[in-house]
């Protein structure tokens, strides 16, 4: 198994298309530059050793040592010893919505991130207990199964966002039914269910699951994101900056509204508690000490308790390169110049 001792430092990553486009950007005004002097064939012949493809060469290799070096600095390890490990606690599965309404923001930033950072909230509270992440819209998918590793929990949670369910919906009962499916068959007491959810669109028979659920001794929370009121959904280009508001088919601006009753529903056929989330406290606090009130049973999990650090590999391949990328110049070698296919020869 490969972990990254430090996974914030990746976000690091996210510079190359920046640099990537500088670069492009550098190119092009260069070129314009040159053409400002002159006509460009006579320029060539007055610098014939200067190379485009060893400039781009250079900065592909740079930016390859970039990568490794941030890898290195984010130390990524692997395990070395696997032991069964036998702990108390309680496994959880989080149903998250991910649809389109969850971009409203009458919660700030918005009810999908403002989620996101309550559940990464959680997960460091979490001592011994597994977690998993479902996350639904129009169908629901199993984002992380059961698991211990919550710095792995985390990285899954990141990649959240509406793009990644291809239709829109709100198929709570499909979440619930596979977060059920998700426990171990053998028993179900002990386990918990938190739905995540503005409610609106529901899809399925939610409250069913919901007393399937507690009739195998799994109880649901539900914990609704936004106002009564309502907001309307942003709507973002590919740039991510929002260009105005999702609209129906007369013109008018839709109004995404939390669905108070249903989630109440859930939640009480459940056997769990419902939490209207606010600006200042999404609920998921009072959901989780509602679980510790739980019985917590033994579970025995296979994990590794040593790790190796790597870091030094990642390093040495970024200083190569950074040493490789400062020796090749950006101009032509003697053989370079020497090799003249496509040169036409005046008579």
């Amino acid at each position: 198994m490969i972990r990254f001792e430090h996974i914030e430092y990746l976000y690091f990553l996210l510079m190359i298309p920046v640099f990537t486009i500088i670069f492009a950007l550098m190119i092009r005004w260069k070129k314009s530059a040159l053409r400002r002097f002159g006509d460009t064939n006579i320029i060539g012949k007055l610098i014939p050793d200067q190379s485009n493809g060893l400039i781009i060469t250079k900065f592909v290799i740079l930016m390859t040592a970039f990568v490794f070096l941030v890898l290195g600095i984010a130390n990524p390890q692997t395990g070395s010893k696997l032991e069964k490990i036998h702990r108390k606690g309680i496994d959880i599965m989080i149903a998250l919505d991910v649809s389109n309404s969850m971009l409203a923001q009458d919660i700030r930033p918005d009810r999908l991130s403002r989620a996101k950072q309550s559940i990464n909230k959680l997960i460091d509270q979490l001592e011994g207990d597994r977690i998993g992440i479902i996350v639904f819209a129009g169908n629901a998918y199993t984002q992380l199964p059961i698991t211990t590793d919550y710095a792995a929990a985390k990285l899954f949670l990141s990649t959240v966002n509406p793009d990644i369910v291809p239709t829109q919906g709100t198929a709570i009962g499909e979440a619930l039914e596979l977060a059920i499916g998700a426990f171990s068959q053998d028993d179900k007491n002990n386990k918990a269910i938190v739905v995540i959810t503005d409610g609106e669109n529901h899809e399925g028979n939610a409250t069913k699951q919901s007393k399937a659920a507690a009739e195998l001794g799994i109880r649901v929370f539900s914990i609704g994101m936004g106002q009564p009121d309502g907001a309307p959904i942003p709507v973002y280009n590919r740039k991510g900056n929002m260009i105005g508001y999702k609209k129906d088919k007369e013109g008018q601006t839709i109004i995404t509204k939390l669905n108070v009753d249903m989630l109440r529903q859930i939640a009480s056929a459940g056997n769990g508690i419902y939490v209207n989330a606010t600006n200042s406290n999404t609920g998921l606090s009072n959901v989780l000490d509602e679980i510790n009130k739980m019985e917590k049973t033994d579970l025995e999990t296979k994990m590794f308790t040593d790790y190796e650090d790597q870091f030094q590999y990642f390093i040495g391949l970024g200083l190569i390169l950074l040493l490789l990328e400062y020796i090749i110049l950006e101009r032509k070698g003697r053989l370079a110049r020497k090799i003249r296919i496509f040169e036409v020869k005046e008579k």
